[in-house]
């Protein structure tokens, strides 16, 4: 389960922390937009760590269907068509159009590979029937945890672009500045 601590120090921690929007009114836009843009990362860090536990999920609920049905056909033949309808399935949620890379997508995969021990996925078929259960409540399980928590940071990336907008649209930030400001960069 992704747990948050308060006064912890991963990014989780500080985007979900209660303290992490105050005040945002008085800082400078500069900084709200840097707060934003941490939020940002964490959100396509999760949703990243989503499309993981969707795809190991996909994979044991395939193979419990081909023993359901005496199919002959294996997962790894489905992996193709897995993989696929994971990557363009319809949208659920309230997913968006991400701009950056999960930037922790190695330590994403062994938080899921640690889920269920002593369970490889890499040769499905040779799990028992209870074995496949545990996997697939730990992995539904952690996703619900993970969804969770997106929404969550969904809410504060939310709350900052809102604030970001306010200014613009009450003339204390304007799109020259802004324009200016990414001119001085290069």
């Amino acid at each position: 389960m992704i747990e948050v601590r308060p006064g912890g120090r991963r990014r989780i921690d500080r985007v979900l922390s209660p303290d992490y929007t105050s005040g945002i009114e008085g800082r400078a836009l500069s900084e709200v937009r840097a707060l934003r843009d941490e939020a940002a990362q964490e959100e396509t860090d999760l949703s990243y760590l989503r499309r993981v536990l969707h795809v190991r999920i996909d994979i044991v609920r395939a193979e419990q269907r081909r023993r359901v049905e005496d199919g002959s056909t294996s997962v790894v033949e489905q992996l193709v068509n897995i993989l696929s309808d994971n990557a363009v399935g319809p949208a659920t949620g309230s997913g968006r159009y991400q701009t950056t890379e999960p930037s922790r997508a190695e330590a994403h995969r062994r938080h899921v590979e640690a889920l269920v021990s002593d369970v490889d996925l890499s040769n499905v078929t040779s799990l028992s029937d209870a074995k496949l259960d545990q996997a697939l409540e730990a992995y539904t399980a952690e996703e619900d945890s993970v969804s969770q928590r997106r929404r969550e940071v969904q809410g504060v990336v939310d709350c900052l672009n809102a604030e970001i907008a306010r200014r613009y649209r009450e003339g204390a930030a304007s799109v020259d500045d802004r324009l200016a400001e990414e001119r001085d960069r290069r």
